[in-house]
């Protein structure tokens, strides 16, 4: 069934849905249960395991930082950077933790918060929390998977993931669709454009006004996230002493602006980059980002929207809405018939499927067919193929940062392509995503956000 919106645009924070966001709903939904059980009072001890991927670039990725966070009761969607810092610094220090808030116990980082880089059977990205009472009594206990794009997965769900929802399920909004080729079918069968076919599945979910205000504070927040990243400055957090350069090349275009120095058309190129970079600089710092549809990806799509309406006066409140709902069509494909996991896939399935979601995007608020808004997502797709994922000391900084640049030009030029071109092409955006899914599988343990091979080895040994 198709993938809410909603689901796959989450505000949280940085560096990764997958490896921050997930685990932190995770610890949260967690001792939420233990509530729930009445059991919380009674804990005397919380023991968590990080598996696979999650322990291999665990601490690049802050995930045991976002662990602990989980389980102090913070939610990614509204903790703030300084609120996180001051949780941290008071856990270490005292080292005890007061579950949801509520319960204090000791809790040493050490001894209570592991790492096992052999991943558990059903995903590369797992982890296990249990709690004891008095005397080592087993009180609670269960299993997580982080499955991309801050989706979780307890251990009983995931036998149902990857598999057709049932009737009804797909009954639940009225145009279901899983592949590219039943959306295009259902666009044309009911004379909708993919937005058009979208907002009614969303509204089968929440009121027209929701919707509306939903869309509105994700463009919003992304655009607040390029507005503090083209302002903050510094060296981001992690060791590799990476420069923040998005200050600096705002400034340049700022006074190129002022003194009418640009005279060429590839200026827009400079823009381009800049919104991504400044995103996903504020990314690998850990500040607030919309998952889109992963937080190392979460650049492309602001980055795109935000250049169409630099370039386009007459842009208004609707088109920025309708770019979202076509581009999440195309997230949901991808998360539905791949992954956008970069544990699972590689980067092809989180910069590659964020390329295609822009590139979608763009071509519909440019007037494009539905049937160009496919093929303008499968060009964008198509040369993400094989993309690994192998981020150096994993942290979400490099290749991720430029990454997001190249990417929202290649999303860019795909709309172009598509707008210009005849329609008729050989690759289905369904055959690409099967080629996404199958590459991923075929793809070494090492490139899939492990940080043991690629760049992540090279880099470090140079």
């Amino acid at each position: 069934m198709s993938v809410s919106a909603f689901e796959l645009f989450k505000i949280g924070i940085g560096p990764s849905s997958s490896h921050t966001v997930g685990p932190m709903v995770a610890a949260r939904r967690f001792v939420h249960e233990l509530a729930s059980q009445l059991m919380l009072n009674h804990v005397v001890r919380i023991e968590i395991r990080l598996y696979g991927s999650l322990a291999a670039t665990g601490k690049g990725h802050a995930t045991d930082d976002a662990v602990i966070a989980g389980l102090a009761g913070k939610d990614p969607a509204t903790v703030t950077r300084e609120q996180l810092d001051k949780l941290l610094n008071r856990v270490k220090q005292q080292q005890s933790i007061c579950l949801n808030g509520q319960h204090r116990i000791e809790f040493q980082i050490p001894r209570d918060l592991m790492f096992d880089h052999q991943p558990l059977p059903r995903h590369a990205n797992g982890m296990t929390i249990s709690a004891e009472g008095k005397a080592g009594r087993h009180l609670w206990y269960n299993t997580y998977y982080s499955i991309g794009g801050g989706f979780i997965l307890e251990d009983s769900e995931m036998e149902l993931y990857g598999q057709e929802p049932s009737p009804t399920e797909s009954s639940a909004i009225p145009y279901p669709f899983a592949t590219a080729a039943g959306l295009l079918k259902l666009c044309q069968q009911h004379k909708l454009s993919i937005s058009e076919l979208v907002v009614k599945n969303e509204e089968a979910r929440f009121s027209s006004r929701q919707v509306k205000e939903k869309l509105d504070t994700i463009w919003q927040t992304m655009q607040q996230c390029i507005a503090t990243g083209m302002q903050r400055e510094g060296i981001l957090p992690g060791g590799l002493e990476v420069q923040r350069r998005a200050p600096d090349l705002h400034r340049q275009l700022q006074q190129e602006t002022q003194q009418n120095l640009i005279a060429s058309s590839l200026s827009g190129l400079d823009w381009l980059n800049l919104y991504a970079l400044a995103v996903n600089e504020e990314n690998a710092a850990g500040g607030r980002v919309v998952t889109a549809p992963t937080n190392g990806a979460a650049g492309i799509i602001p980055a795109v929207m935000k250049y169409y309406g630099r370039y386009n006066p007459a842009a208004n409140a609707d088109d920025f809405r309708r770019f979202l709902l076509t581009a999440s069509a195309i997230g949901s494909l991808c998360k539905q018939g791949a992954s956008i996991s970069g544990a699972e896939v590689g980067c092809q399935g989180e910069v590659g499927s964020a390329c295609a979601m822009a590139a979608a995007g763009l071509t519909e608020v440019l007037g494009g067919t539905p049937e160009q808004v496919e093929h303008a997502a499968e060009i964008a797709l198509e040369h993400h193929l094989g993309m690994t994922c192998d981020p150096v000391a994993g942290l979400v900084q490099v290749p991720c940062i430029e990454r997001n640049a190249i990417a929202a030009v290649k999303a860019v030029n795909a709309a172009q392509m598509s707008l210009r071109g005849n329609q008729a092409h050989i690759v289905s955006l369904d055959k690409v995503i099967r080629t996404m899914r199958d590459t991923g599988r075929d793809m070494q343990h090492k490139y899939k956000e492990t940080s043991m091979g690629g760049l992540a080895v090279n880099v470090i040994e140079c």
